[in-house]
């Protein structure tokens, strides 16, 4: 596999004239969020500029484009689950370059799908990794209480994508799993199942800012409707519980 910068547009052009693939998965993305408060500028070139160069990539060669995106463009003060038709009001640099991101998608490529997650674990650095990480050195952890979402591991939301990318059902989709909770009770589910004791403190937004000023706003409501999934095909995501059971038993 060669590696892209997709924030170079010769670059991707070149590439994708000489591959000529049917369909562009675009995963990449500046996910550090309080990174971006502090980087404005390598956000905006790898959300949003990023996903532009893609799309005007896809239409030269024919290709559909995947874009995955983010419960980050909301403003996290909905009181019942968010659906695609719910307007992007993003609170911090990463949502809104991401936003930015999913309006060049729908500007410039010809046959597209945003799918929007949240709260994703892989392969990569997670917050799954990151809480078995401090595990190891602390005998109990402060995590936010007050903020909803439903973890979603990657492997469910490639099989979400796997479904949808056949079809010709464009347009804006969420992909989480079933199920919500908080990042305290997400983080004594993992400890639970990798049998890891180790005390779980439960703090409000506003005591965990305190803690740690220079952090960037997140939103308090991240649970996504994935509406538009159930309405064009019916298809069903995993429950979180059961996802973070596969990932980590």
């Amino acid at each position: 596999i060669s590696p892209l910068n997709i924030m170079d547009l010769d670059e991707v052009l070149n590439f994708v004239q000489d591959k000529k693939p049917d369909v562009i998965i675009n995963c990449a993305a500046a996910t550090n969020v309080d990174g971006c408060e502090k980087d404005w500028d390598f956000a905006y070139k790898l959300n949003a500029l990023g996903p532009r160069n893609l799309a005007i990539a896809a239409k030269k060669v024919g290709a559909k484009l995947v874009h995955v995106s983010t419960d980050y463009v909301f403003p996290g003060n909905a009181t019942k689950p968010i659906t695609e038709f719910d307007q992007p009001a993003p609170i911090s640099a990463y949502g809104k370059t991401k936003y930015e991101g999913e309006k060049f998608v729908q500007q410039f490529a010809d046959k597209w799908f945003i799918v929007r997650t949240a709260w994703l674990y892989g392969d990569g650095k997670n917050f799954v990794k990151t809480m078995l990480s401090l595990a190891e050195t602390h005998d109990e952890l402060s995590v936010v209480c007050d903020q909803l979402g439903s973890p979603t591991s990657a492997a469910e939301l490639a099989r979400m994508i796997h479904h949808l990318e056949p079809t010709d059902n464009y347009g804006i989709f969420h992909g989480t799993c079933e199920g919500d909770t908080n990042w305290a009770d997400f983080t004594e589910e993992i400890f639970k199942l990798k049998g890891v004791n180790v005390k779980v403190n439960h703090v409000t937004s506003e005591e965990y800012k305190r803690m740690n000023p220079a952090s960037a706003d997140r939103p308090h409501y991240s649970i996504l409707d994935n509406y538009m999934l159930r309405l064009t095909s019916g298809y069903k995501m995993a429950d979180w519980k059961d996802a973070l059971k596969e990932y980590l038993v």
